[in-house]
């Protein structure tokens, strides 16, 4: 399975309130951080390995798609870090990490 990256603000209103309906999780990647690298390898790692179907996944570059990931922040109030993975259900934030704890062994904990 693959991510679909983000990089207007109406994809993102569309994505929140398609999670009414079917859960979403965001990874919110900068292109210049070492440590949000290696989140973007467990992200992947952990979509090629048979994910939940019954959620859509994303990604936004927060440094290419700024007012994407500031809105992310406003809509669900979850502080902006990179990188940061956020689960959304029913517009609302279910879980979120950040840093090294973006792992494929995280995600598999809380979203299988």
């Amino acid at each position: 399975m693959e991510w679909n990256e983000i990089t207007e603000v109406e994809e993102w209103e569309a994505i929140l309130e398609k999670s009414v309906d079917k859960d979403q999780v965001i990874l919110k990647h900068s292109t210049t951080c070492p440590v949000s690298f290696n989140a973007l390898d467990e992200y992947n790692d952990y979509l090629a390995d048979a994910p939940d179907k019954n959620i859509d996944y994303s990604l936004v570059k927060v440094r290419e798609s700024r007012p994407v990931s500031n809105q992310i922040e406003a809509d669900l109030g979850v502080k902006h870090e990179s990188p940061q993975i956020i689960y959304i259900k029913n517009k609302k934030a279910y879980w979120n990490t950040s840093h090294w704890s973006v792992t494929k062994a995280h995600m598999k904990a809380v979203i299988d």
